[in-house]
């Protein structure tokens, strides 16, 4: 998975729709290939945008949560203890 595309489901405070829509654009990024599409482009990207940012947003409301409730200084901490994991492996 990029890893510039989150998990947004089950937190507190509620994800919002502009961190829907990020996680979209990186998605539609990463699958497109580009970064910044042509001109002629632009319309079917955005497109693309919208419909996966919509799709997340259903799906976000419809799941019912099993687990503990994430915050995002919690996931800042775990992707912290990751790349001082990574680090370490580096620079053996």
């Amino acid at each position: 998975m990029c890893r510039n595309i989150r998990v947004l489901y089950n937190f507190e405070p509620p994800t919002t729709k502009e961190e829907i829509r990020a996680s979209a654009l990186q998605y539609v990024r990463k699958v497109s290939g580009l970064a910044r599409p042509k001109a002629a482009d632009v319309a079917a990207f955005e497109r693309a945008i919208d419909e996966v940012a919509e799709s997340t947003g259903c799906l976000l409301r419809s799941l019912s949560a099993q687990t503990a409730v994430r915050t995002r200084e919690h996931e800042h901490e775990k992707a912290r203890a990751r790349w001082k994991k990574r680090e370490a492996q580096l620079l053996r």
